[in-house]
């Protein structure tokens, strides 16, 4: 017979108290940093360790890092009535196992409340984030993956663990991630929860940064683009519940964004072939902010172009309008097209929504040195087609990252 899970914790709607749980592991190590982490971008933590735990890490280190009690037993004589775990599961906002051996997956699992850890689960009304760190065969033990699967139905965040090497020497996956990474992590959940989720179960592809068109293996024809606009969208758009695909040309160098799937392409034909595949593998936004290299080189050298003459003459073929090219191919997708202008920026704009059959465009003046490419801020206007009847919207000036959200915004208004 089936069975029907419900999520264990509604959504908070903010994450200023942590409770960090570490369980046995050697991984118990990277805690003490994470918890530091924690504490230097603000948050309140207090930390939960297992009989384990305290095997490898000791309790006076994460007190001392935390400026907290540390928490170790399921009955506490020093707090009220001795209900110590029914205190902490109503504090947090948020509570992140890290490293959760397999033994306690288990035991989360099956609703076990024989210690501090496992009761503060079923206790709290707080999301629960839980980062497995185990040996590589543990980790792919059908029973694991089992009791990993029943805890994502129930409603756990579950941080997919690294792959590389291990303190027992085995290679594979089982590694819990770097402190840095599980910050970021906490940093992001927190974030989901303060955007609308306007685009909950969509799946959104973005084109960012320059294309690379080459002359010959050592040169080649681009632009300033530096992909910022692109990778805050990709952002914006996973915080808004998308499920996103990123095609960064040229030779971005920027993070990739947490939980976002990013294919690497250099030349405008390669982009349009990355971009074709994810679109035709089921797409429902297409969002187009590269900076497309409008012609390339018909015949690019084979060689390296020696320096022989005084003037040299390049033939150039003009480049594929991926954006047009996807918007003709998939018209039932909503598709989103950026205009960097020098001049009439309007006029350029409303006509590249027409004749690229558009959804929607956002345009700005790069012209103006404050904004635009390698600025990490941006200002805009933004298009409608004339199907849906918006008037245009100004976005002041602002960090990308919030020009991003509030496109994101009028994307989930608009679709």
């Amino acid at each position: 017979m089936s069975q029907i899970f419900t999520p264990v914790v509604p959504v908070a709607p903010s994450i200023t108290k942590v409770i960090l749980a570490i369980t046995g592991g050697i991984a118990a190590y990277k805690s003490a940093l994470l918890a530091r982490l924690l504490v230097k971008e603000g948050f309140e933590v207090r930390v939960i360790m297992t009989q384990g735990a305290q095997q490898f890490i000791t309790p006076l280190t994460l007190q001392a890092l935390t400026g907290n009690e540390v928490h170790t037993e399921l009955l506490d004589t020093e707090a009220e009535a001795g209900m110590g775990h029914i205190e902490l599961a109503k504090w947090a906002d948020l509570v992140l196992i890290a490293p959760a051996s397999a033994n306690t997956l288990a035991r989360l699992a099956m609703g076990m409340a024989d210690d501090l850890l496992a009761t503060v689960c079923l206790a709290t009304s707080a999301p629960v984030m839980i980062a497995p760190a185990m040996n590589q065969q543990m980790w792919a033990h059908p029973a694991v993956q089992l009791n990993v699967q029943t805890l994502s139905d129930m409603g756990y965040e579950m941080i997919e663990p690294d792959s590389g090497v291990q303190a027992c020497g085995d290679v594979g996956a089982g590694r819990l991630p770097e402190p840095e990474i599980l910050l970021r992590r906490v940093l992001n959940f927190k974030a989901k929860l303060m955007v609308p989720q306007s685009l909950t179960g969509k799946k959104v592809t973005i084109t960012a940064g320059p294309t690379v068109e080459a002359i010959d293996p050592v040169r080649f024809l681009s632009n300033h683009s530096t992909g910022k606009m692109g990778f805050a969208l990709a952002r914006a758009c996973r915080d808004a519940g998308a499920e996103v695909t990123l095609i960064a040309g040229g030779k971005v160098d920027l993070t990739t964004p947490l939980d976002v799937q990013r294919i690497n392409v250099l030349s405008a034909n390669d982009m349009l072939q990355a971009a074709s595949q994810s679109a035709k593998a089921g797409c429902d936004i297409f969002i187009a902010t590269a900076a497309v290299a409008d012609y390339r080189t018909r015949d690019a050298a084979p060689q390296k172009i020696k320096k022989t003459q005084d003037e040299m003459t390049l033939d150039l073929v003009k480049n594929p309008d991926i954006l047009a090219t996807i918007s003709h191919t998939y018209p039932d997708m909503f598709v989103v097209g950026f205009a960097a202008e020098t001049q009439d920026v309007e006029k350029y704009a409303r006509g590249k929504l027409a004749s690229k059959d558009l959804d929607m465009i956002a345009c700005n003046d790069v012209s103006r040195k404050d904004i635009g490419f390698a600025s990490d801020e941006n200002a805009m206007t933004v298009f409608f087609a004339d199907k849906y009847q918006q008037e245009p919207e100004a976005l002041d000036k602002a960090s990308k990252d919030e020009i991003a959200r509030q496109l994101v915004a009028l994307i989930g208004q608009t679709i």
